[in-house]
């Protein structure tokens, strides 16, 4: 997964072909019906209204770009729905995330949807990091026997949501994590944090900034160790939002004096990039027209390479580079090419430990 600079995703999207008819096409007028399959307030949610206005006044024709919230079944409930109903008018987009995209990949019978369906214009990683309650005495690594000797409670949306990649952490760690299903959300499981009522939790970069690191400050939480990232050669590396946290594979082999290998290790990476590389996106019914099509990547891209995006956009984006038109598609390619037998590993795991069949 290459880290794409947004001037180059930029530079490619504005003088691609399609740039002539991107200008001919025109949406005055109509109202486009941005469906989020999340609840209101949540990070998707928080994501698509941030860029809900801007895309109506990049668009051609200035339309109104109109949040439709369509929450249920982890996001499945909104994306049938889309994949039901939107016709490829240009009027009609859908913001997907991990929890999106983590089922399809798993085969779960909920999902009605077909990422080969779709087209995304934009792509926006991010990253997250681990951390647990002050009281328990845990500063780092060294004290991976201390944290295993604790059962922990574990505020989860389920397990294939976006915790997944948290929870196969855990495993690899050896740790007695009792996940607590059925969070309406991660600001659900972190307040369940905040009370006491669990000793370790996940957030993802924006969420952990704003809502945890106070914590922290404070002396009510250790952080642990972020995901990482995958820089553009497929390595893992330091999240840039948390440079001095250790990542998760650093974490695992200073505590257990064993690099990482293995299946689970495998899955772990390989969901990391499909729910964190590119997080949260726009994509659009695969027969939209190219001219419609266009003027969305145009949009998007004057969008992100806009001088002041990242400072008005703030810890929501974070700093973590935007991919657009082609290197969006790019990396969703790369994301949903799984190795079968990683997913033959990842859903016997959900089955034993969690009780998850499919």
């Amino acid at each position: 997964m290459r880290n794409f600079p947004r001037a180059a995703a930029v530079a490619v999207v504005l003088g691609c072909a399609g740039w002539t008819a991107a200008r001919a096409a025109d949406l005055a007028g109509e109202t486009i019906e941005w469906t989020v399959p999340f609840g209101v307030g949540g990070g998707t949610d928080v994501w698509a209204r941030f860029l809900a206005p801007q895309l109506s006044e990049h668009l051609p024709g200035t339309p109104t770009v109109v949040v439709l919230n369509v929450p249920g079944g982890g996001s499945i409930t909104g994306a049938n729905q889309f994949a039901a109903r939107a016709k490829p008018d240009g009027l009609a987009i859908l913001a997907t995330s991990a929890s999106t995209q983590f089922p399809f990949l798993l085969g779960d019978p909920r999902v009605r949807y077909d990422y080969a369906d779709w087209v995304p214009v934009l792509a926006s990683p991010t990253g997250g990091a681990v951390y647990v309650q002050a009281e328990l005495g845990v500063a780092g690594p060294a004290d991976l026997a201390k944290l295993r000797a604790h059962e922990l409670r574990f505020g989860s949306q389920g397990p294939t949501q976006l915790e997944m990649v948290a929870l196969l952490a855990f495993k690899q760690l050896g740790l007695n994590v009792k996940p607590v299903f059925g969070m309406k959300s991660r600001g659900e499981g972190r307040l369940a944090f905040e009370r006491g009522e669990a000793g370790i939790d996940f957030q993802t970069t924006s969420a952990y900034l704003s809502n945890v690191a106070p914590l922290v400050a404070s002396g009510k939480a250790v952080p642990l160790f972020s995901l990482g990232v995958i820089d553009e050669r497929g390595a893992l590396q330091r999240d840039p939002s948390f440079p001095d946290l250790p990542h998760f594979a650093e974490f695992l082999e200073s505590a257990t004096g064993t690099p990482p290998a293995g299946p689970a290790f495998e899955a772990w990476r390989a969901f990391l990039i499909a729910g964190f590389s590119l997080q949260k996106m726009i994509v659009l019914p695969k027969d939209v027209p190219a001219d419609l099509l266009d003027a969305y990547r145009q949009a998007v891209a004057q969008i992100v390479g806009a001088p002041d995006f990242r400072e008005r956009a703030g810890e929501e984006i974070g700093v973590y580079e935007q991919a657009v038109g082609a290197e969006a598609e790019e990396r969703l390619r790369a994301a949903l090419d799984l190795d079968p037998a990683v997913r033959d590993w990842v859903r016997n795991w959900l089955a034993e430990d969690y009780d998850t069949r499919f």
